[in-house]
This record gives C-alpha cells, sequence and structure tokens, in this order.
C-alpha cells in the first residue's frame, strides 16, 4: 500500500483552520438551557474541521459534503441516539428538522451546535422517563392476565405524538420486561428489583456521559454515511486501543463495546475460551454476568463496556458465567448461559488444523483430510527476524498437507467457515500450495492505482481434488483465497456466500498529523479495495459458492451487503492468468445435479432444509404477546424450532459429562451436516476426476 495518505495529510492540513466567523443556528428549544448541559471544546471544533477535510480528501468513496450527506448523517445520529423511539417526541424532531440540511457547513466550519442540542434535548427526555419509571416501578401493577402485545422492534415505528402516547409504550416495554424475567424463574419481588437496579444504572451511565463521547457518537453519524469501517475514536478510545491490543488476548478472548443498552460481541478472538467453547458469537448480546458457579448472576443491561468488561475479565483458572442473548435469538428465546474458564489466550490453538474422516459414497471408501483455518495468522515480528519456527498460516498448512498426503488422503478439504480474515499475505501464499504461480488479488486505492498481488512460487504442494467450506461469517482474506482458488477452477467452493467484506482500512493517530498540544484521537479511514483476478469486488457480493447449501442467514440481516452505506461492488480489468485443468463446468454442474438429488431425497437433508424455514419465518415475526399464557406458549414453540435446528447444527456437542471425548468428537462430526455433505461432494468430485475423459494437470 502507498504512503501518500500519511506524506501529503501534513501538508495539507497546515493551512487548514475552522472558520470561526461562522453564523450559528439560534432557535427556541424544547428546554431552557441547562448549566449541566454538555458543551463542545475548541479542540472538537478543530477536529471536526479537520477529519471532514481528511475524509473528503483520502476516504475511498468519492462524496461532496452537501445537503444530501447532511440529511443521511442526521439521521444517523438520532437512530445512535434514541434507535428505539423511545425518548424523543415527535414536536422535538420537528424542532430538530432545522438541522437536516445544515450539518455540511456545520462539518466544514467546525460547528457543533446541533450535536449538543440535540444530545442535551435527549438528556432531558432520559430524565423524565426515569422519573416515569420511577414511579412505574414504586407501585408496579403488571397484570399478565390482560390480551395485549408488545412489538420488540421499534426502529421503523413513528416518535411518539405526546407524553401520554410515549407513557403508553413504557408501560408496555416495561411489562415486556417484566414478564421476560418471570418466564425465566425470577420471583415477582426479585424482578421489580432487577428492573429498578437496571434502570438506576442506566440513569447513573447517562450522568457518567461526558463531552467527549458526544463528539465521538456524532463524527461516527458522519462516519457511518462513508461506509460501514471508516470509524473516529475520542482521545479515550484511542488510548484504550492502543493499551488493550495486548490484553484483549486476556480473559475470555473476546471484543466487547456498546451497542444501544446491551454489550455486544465484536469478535470472538482466535485460541482464546469462547472461540474453543464456540457458543458465543459474533453479535451476540451479554446481559448478564456471574462468578464462579455459584455466584449470582448481574444484571448488565445498561452498563458501559468497561465496567461489564471489568466483571468479565478475571484471573487465569477462574470462572466466568454469561447470561446470552443469540445474535439469531428469536423474540421469546430466553438467554443461553455460557460457562467460561478465563485464561490467556493460546495463539496456538487458533492454528490450522487437521483432522481425517472416511465416507462411504459411490460403493467405495474414500479417506478425506479436513483443515480447519480459523484465521489467516501471520508473526511479522518472527517473520521479519526470520525465526525458523515463526507462525504462519502456509507454514503450517504446508506441514499438514505433507503429513496428509502420506496418509494418502483421496482429497482435501479447506474449512474455512467462521474465518473472519487476516494476514493478506498469508492468503496469497496458502493460496500458492495450490497454483502453480500467478496472481491471487487486485487492490485498488482511492487513487485508482490498481496493484496485483501475486504467487511467485511455481512449486504446487497439492495437485489433488479440493473443496473448500465457507460460510455467511468467512470474510475478506477468507473471501480472497476462495475467489482464486474458484477463479483458477482449482478446486469446488461450497456452504454460503461469505460476509462481502472487501475494503481495506488503515489507521491513523491524528496527533502524528496534526501539530496540537490536545490528544486528538485516531480514525480509521477505507483508503482501497479488493478485486478478484477476475476483476469482481469481494465488496458486498463475497464469494458466491459454486453449490449453495441452505443457510439461516440472509445478506439481509448479515453480512456487508445489510450495511446501508457499504461500498458498492464493481469490476475492473481482469488480471492475465491461466485457468487450471482441475475443475470444468460440466463438472460442477453434475456435482451440483447429485447434490440436488440427496436434498430431495435424503431425510436428514430435507429435516434441515425445513428446519430452517421455519426459524427464519419465526425470526421476522417481532412482535410478542404480554398475556403470561400466550407467552409461555410462544415461548415454548420458539425453544422447539431451536432444540429442532440444533440437533442439526455444526456446534452441537454430546452433554452427558461421562461420554468419552473420543465419543463426543464422533457425534459432533455426525451433527456436522454442512462437513458431511461437504465430503460427499468431494467423493463425488474424486470419482469424476478418475474418469478417462477428464483432462490431467
Amino acid at each position: 500500500m502507498k504512503s501518500f495518505l500519511i506524506a501529503l495529510a501534513p501538508v495539507l492540513l497546515l493551512s487548514l483552520q475552522p472558520d470561526d466567523s461562522r453564523s450559528r443556528v439560534v432557535s427556541s428549544r424544547p428546554f431552557a438551557v441547562a448549566d449541566d448541559d454538555l458543551k463542545p471544546t475548541l479542540t472538537q471544533e478543530k477536529v471536526e474541521a479537520y477529519v471532514t477535510k481528511i475524509f473528503s480528501g483520502y476516504h475511498y468513496r468519492k462524496f461532496n459534503v452537501n445537503d444530501s450527506l447532511s440529511t443521511k448523517m442526521y439521521d444517523n445520529y438520532l437512530n445512535d441516539i434514541d434507535r428505539g423511539k423511545l425518548y424523543f417526541l415527535a414536536s422535538d424532531i420537528q424542532y430538530f428538522d432545522k438541522y437536516r440540511t445544515q450539518l455540511d457547513e456545520a462539518l466544514n466550519n467546525g460547528d457543533l451546535t446541533a450535536a449538543y442540542d440535540i444530545y442535551n434535548t435527549f438528556r432531558k427526555r432520559y430524565r423524565e422517563r426515569s422519573n416515569y419509571i420511577t414511579k412505574a416501578l414504586a407501585n408496579p401493577k403488571f397484570d399478565f392476565s390482560v390480551d395485549e402485545s408488545f412489538n420488540t422492534d421499534r426502529e421503523k415505528a413513528s416518535w411518539a405524538k405526546n407524553t401520554e402516547e410515549l407513557d403508553e409504550i413504557w408501560r408496555k416495554l416495561l411489562k415486556n420486561e417484566a414478564l421476560e424475567l418471570k418466564l425465566s424463574g425470577k420471583a415477582d419481588t426479585s424482578v421489580v428489583t432487577l428492573l429498578r437496579d437496571r434502570y438506576k444504572n442506566r440513569e447513573r451511565n447517562l450522568g457518567r456521559f461526558r463531552s467527549e463521547q458526544v463528539f465521538q457518537m456524532y463524527m461516527n453519524a458522519f462516519c457511518e454515511v462513508l461506509d460501514p469501517h471508516t470509524r473516529y475514536f475520542s482521545p479515550a478510545d484511542s488510548d484504550r486501543f492502543k493499551q488493550d491490543m495486548y490484553q484483549a488476548l486476556e480473559g475470555i478472548g473476546a471484543v466487547l463495546r456498546e451497542d444501544g443498552n446491551y454489550i455486544k460481541v465484536v469478535e470472538v478472538v482466535p485460541g482464546g475460551p469462547a472461540f474453543k467453547d464456540k457458543r458465543l458469537k459474533k453479535d451476540d448480546r451479554i446481559i448478564g454476568v456471574a462468578q464462579g458457579d455459584e455466584g449470582k448472576v448481574e444484571d448488565i443491561v445498561g452498563w458501559y463496556v468497561d465496567d461489564a468488561v471489568k466483571k468479565i475479565k478475571g484471573t487465569k483458572g477462574t470462572i466466568v458465567r454469561l447470561q446470552v442473548l443469540a445474535s439469531d435469538a428469536l423474540p421469546n428465546d430466553p438467554p443461553k448461559e455460557i460457562r467460561l474458564v478465563r485464561e490467556k489466550v493460546n495463539l496456538q490453538t487458533s492454528r490450522a488444523k487437521k483432522e481425517i474422516v472416511t465416507i462411504n459414497q459411490n460403493k467405495h471408501d474414500y479417506k478425506i483430510g479436513i483443515i480447519n483455518i480459523p484465521s489467516f495468522y501471520r508473526d511479522f515480528e518472527g517473520a521479519g527476524k526470520r525465526d525458523k519456527d515463526f507462525a504462519s498460516t502456509t507454514r503450517d498448512v504446508q506441514k499438514i498437507i505433507d503429513s496428509l498426503k502420506a496418509e494418502n488422503v483421496e482429497g482435501i478439504v479447506i474449512d474455512l467457515r467462521n474465518n473472519g480474515g487476516g494476514s493478506l499475505t498469508e492468503a496469497i501464499s496458502l493460496t500458492g500450495l495450490f497454483i502453480s504461480k500467478g496472481p491471487v488479488v487486485q487492490v485498488r486505492e482511492s487513487t485508482g492505482d490498481t496493484e496485483v498481488q501475486t504467487d511467485p512460487d511455481p512449486n504446487v504442494t497439492y495437485d489433488g481434488p479440493i473443496a473448500v467450506l465457507i460460510n455467511r461469517f468467512s470474510a475478506s482474506a477468507s473471501e480472497i483465497f476462495a475467489a482464486a482458488i474458484q477463479d483458477y477452477k482449482r478446486g469446488i467452493v461450497l456452504g454460503e456466500q461469505t460476509y462481502g467484506k472487501g475494503t481495506v482500512q488503515t489507521m491513523v493517530d491524528l496527533n502524528q498529523w496534526i501539530k496540537d498540544s490536545d490528544k486528538l484521537g485516531q480514525i480509521n479511514i477505507t483508503v482501497a479495495k479488493f478485486y478478484r483476478i477476475n476483476g469482481s469486488s469481494t465488496q458486498r457480493k463475497g464469494v458466491s459458492p459454486d453449490i449453495e447449501f441452505p443457510s439461516a442467514f440472509s445478506a439481509e440481516e448479515y453480512g456487508e451487503s445489510s450495511q446501508p452505506t457499504a461500498l458498492p461492488w464493481d469490476q475492473i480489468a481482469t488480471a492475465r492468468f491461466d485457468v487450471t485443468k482441475s475443475l470444468n463446468e460440466k463438472q460442477v454442474a453434475k456435482l451440483r445435479e447429485k447434490y440436488q438429488q440427496r436434498l430431495k431425497s435424503e431425510l436428514e437433508m430435507k429435516t434441515f432444509v425445513d428446519e430452517l424455514e421455519l426459524f427464519r419465518k419465526a425470526r421476522e415475526n417481532t412482535v410478542v404477546s404480554l398475556q403470561e399464557t400466550k407467552r409461555k406458549k410462544e415461548r415454548e414453540e420458539a425453544e422447539k424450532k431451536r432444540a429442532a435446528l440444533k440437533k442439526l447444527e455444526t456446534d452441537d456437542e454430546v452433554d452427558d459429562d461421562e461420554t468419552s471425548a473420543t465419543a463426543k468428537a464422533t457425534e459432533k462430526k455426525k451433527k456436522d451436516i454442512y462437513m458431511n455433505e461437504t465430503s460427499r461432494i468431494l467423493a463425488d468430485y474424486i470419482t469424476l476426476s478418475k474418469a478417462p475423459s477428464v483432462a490431467k494437470r
């Protein structure tokens, strides 16, 4: 990647100063100015103008700071503050509407009037709600025999016209939360106590919210217009990021952040306790934490992430229990409890692993090697020092392939499910194990310059049949590898459409660019895009498998294409490369035909498809009953749907503690329908490859 961004920015910014002669909008506010209103600093005003100039000049998306951008930013900011439309009134929104097309001028001028006016109004509305909640919970009258319902998804709801209408929304919301707690086994008295504590914590956290956090939220409303991966980090968050880069690999091995009132899982770190346990997933929400096997669960809804992390982290070898709402939970699903033993992440456990399975197909036993790659890892420091055994995905996989060949496997599966990416260098060199030298990926910078990155090694470690297994959460480097294998016709790609993360970001400390005595924070800015060697971007579309498996996840819900401001898919010129003779379209069509036959005729596959469809339909309904008898039935139905699907899921484990490790592993393999079907398709592929009419390499 070229260094033009770092080289030119200081020069550009030396002449940039916010215009202090700007006129600020003055209008009647819904509340009078209060002494405790949060206010912007002069440094924040400078940073606003600086960052706007940087993004305008160097972000990959070429955009104009105009009324259209202002409107999108305005909507983002309101959504970030009050996503559920639970605090602002329609009259507040009408008052704020004057800012809708004025934020573009404000960005250029370093004017933060709108940001703080909107947020200070929110603080006052929040306190009004807190007063209502305090009164409601002082003498709660939850009648769970009344037949009424509540829509848990309020993002598309209208703003309440008046306080009375908002009171009714909150009456149902509190009743819904109380019923959830009651059905989870809480006594009536503890239900009320939990709710009181929950909302006291939220109010306390609001009181701790500072000007720096308001500014960060406002700037990220701007960033969200550009793309989902461009971010501004306040000085405090920037410092925390730098300090926690190593510490993030301790505890349970998960990266967390605040998402509304919840603590959300941003990433499960390969090699950590959560990664090995496999039950905690990206986008899950942690709502409770307990210490040890006997500790009381502490409700953390409404907590700051810093406070939550203090509870979740702990001494190596100690136990923490998490209450978790799954990212794909149905509205009536109870939280699941996950018990983890804290430890320092052992990167060794996140390295590539192998196993060998035998599958009977076409009246023949096929010996299949499976290589699971959880991430594309590389010890750059060790590589730079030329350490003999530095960690490298490619080096590890090469050793595994040699051992699999020694055991006479007939084909190899590369399992990239849930592999979120990592080192681009490793994605390129790993591809080189399966192809002769040639291009692997194209990188196009914001200037329009395109660089073709190539595997220069003509040696091929393995030239036999391969299948690459992907899913919706295979991203970035995983997509580059899978796309290259597919474009070279080197192997068959199976599974789900991948995530579609085809952009490149760089993290920049603003104080390195701008000479200022105050800390300014840092930005993560999108500067380039990845393209396949066939010229197609991996952005948004990801990699579509040659044979697509049934999926519980849609592109509209998960993946890059679910983000409204994700950079678009596009296409550039094809790189020059020679297609291998490992696989042809006729073979792919034949393999797809055999798969479709099994999908229609075999009971296990038919059941799996039916359960997925039922599960998807159940998730679409966000309305829940507030009548206890009906809600119990809804919950029972939801649990049945999840239980039926779980019997067929990849990570389903045998629960009996007395069951041997070998038996558990065997049972788990049986229940991995995706891997079983992948092995069967690979066996069909091996059979076709042996046919006399197939050209050999």
